[in-house]
């Protein structure tokens, strides 16, 4: 279970540098009135990050209303990935707001047009039909629909067994938690649905075997044959801790796929829109699936997600028997559009490539340091999971990774609570547009918390 933070002000030694600023005790004073309200009105579950009462944000700094400035290591949980509030962005919504159309339903609009036909365009073959959807729980749901009824299609109703991993976070709906890997997320479905299955994801770090032979035998020993499977979904890399999987293995997966009639899905949610150093994330696989899902960085904003897949695949459906009530909406589909148009126009999949080589740098020099703290380090571009662990093994070091977020925010580097296995791994996510010194600067940051509490100096 993620640690909570105390609503009681602490007070903690002043920060000022040109990027950041800590001024107040920290929750700020004059913030808990408003925090302690949101804790009255919202299900407690919307509590665990580190209680900054953000005012604004642009680029890629949060500010308080009372002069603290964090270099932001979330994005906001991976969407901001053209910074906050871009001038381009902010312009786009606006102009679209003051249009007087701010939303309808499914009937056609010229925005969703362009939006559909420049996402088409983008994406490799045959992934050209567009779905837009609200939030990446939603495209997963409808990529586990589309799975199922392709393998009826292909293969009989007893083709209908959805393969996922373990420790994978695919959403917080019913199909998608069902496909997610972390079994405690979902012990309130009760009677879970057979049809689901996970194999161990090839990280090379909680999963020694990267080999694909172990994704057969993984099946094999849960009784589930090859012509039983309609799709095999996984994140492009895993939300939790940031890992890939290895190339020749998710090669072997799109052949294995191929073979038996499978729907292979990447889950681009966060991986998508330059994150990790390219446009999409699949790419460093060398391989194409069948459908994605995306959302987060489409807008680098407001809520829009949508699922992409060839036409034979998405268009299994008879007309009005796939919507969502926002589907496209009108702002959010402006926003999308101004976002690509900065992702691409100011180069940042390869910025995020630039800057990811010092940020990983970074974090290998400091695992180098405290092997025995430091279990791994993961990710690609700017993304990146710090593995913490127990002196003298492999497993997870919650009470640490708590206290390097802890610690990094009340020095002016914000990150969201610890996530992944045992709640133990520290998640790095600047938005694309940071500066070369702001990365050196809250680098340095987590690498003067890591010496406090691992050594005491």
């Amino acid at each position: 279970m993620a640690r909570d933070f105390p609503l009681v002000p602490e007070a903690v030694a002043p920060v000022q540098t040109k990027l950041r600023s800590i001024r107040t005790a920290l929750p700020a004073p004059e913030s808990i009135p408003v925090l302690q309200t949101l804790l009255d009105t919202e299900p407690i579950a919307m509590t665990g990050q580190p209680p900054t009462l953000w005012d604004h944000a642009e680029g890629f700094q949060v500010y308080d209303r009372w002069g603290n400035c964090w270099i932001d290591w979330s994005s906001g949980v991976l969407v901001t990935n053209a910074g906050h509030s871009h001038p381009a962005i902010v312009a786009a919504i606006v102009a679209q707001a003051q249009a007087k159309l701010l939303t309808n339903y499914a009937f056609p609009t010229e925005l969703r047009a362009r939006l559909t036909k420049r996402l088409s365009d983008l994406l490799p073959a045959p992934m050209k039909k567009i779905f837009l959807l609200t939030v990446g729980s939603e495209t997963v749901e409808c990529a586990i629909k589309l799975c199922r009824a392709h393998g009826a299609k292909v293969g009989g109703r007893g083709k209908n067994v959805i393969v996922s991993y373990e420790k994978a976070f695919h959403g917080r709906t019913m199909g998608s938690q069902q496909a997610g890997g972390i079994p405690v997320l979902k012990d309130w479905i009760v009677n879970l649905d057979p049809g689901f299955v996970q194999v161990p994801f090839p990280d090379g770090f909680r999963t020694t075997d990267t080999s694909f032979a172990g994704f057969e035998q993984s099946l094999a020993a849960q009784g589930v044959t090859p012509d039983r499977v309609a799709g095999v979904i996984l994140e492009t890399y895993q939300g939790g801790s940031a890992a890939f999987a290895p190339v020749e293995y998710m090669q072997q997966m799109r052949a294995w796929c191929d073979q038996h009639g499978v729907l292979l899905v990447c889950d681009e949610v966060q991986a998508g829109f330059g994150r990790t150093g390219t446009l999409w994330g699949f790419s460093h696989y060398g391989i194409v699936p069948d459908l994605t899902t995306w959302g987060k960085g489409v807008s680098s904003s407001l809520p829009l997600a949508f699922i992409a897949g060839a036409p034979e695949i998405l268009d299994m459906f008879p007309p009005g028997s796939m919507s969502s009530t926002h589907t496209g909406n009108p702002v959010c589909v402006a926003a999308a559009l101004a976002n690509i148009d900065v992702i691409l126009g100011e180069g940042l999949p390869e910025r995020a490539r630039a800057m990811g080589e010092i940020l990983h740098g970074h974090l290998e020099a400091l695992r180098a340091k405290y092997p025995a703290r430091i279990g791994a380090v993961s990710g690609k571009g700017l993304v990146a999971g710090v593995h913490c662990i127990q002196e003298g093994g492999i497993e997870p070091d919650a009470d640490l990774a708590f206290a390097v977020v802890k610690r990094c925010w009340q020095r002016g580097v914000l990150m969201f609570n610890p996530v992944g296995f045992g709640g133990a791994t520290v998640k790095i996510c600047p938005p694309l547009v940071i500066s070369e010194e702001a990365l050196e600067e809250s680098c340095a940051v987590l690498s003067a918390v890591f010496a406090e509490l691992v050594t005491g100096k």
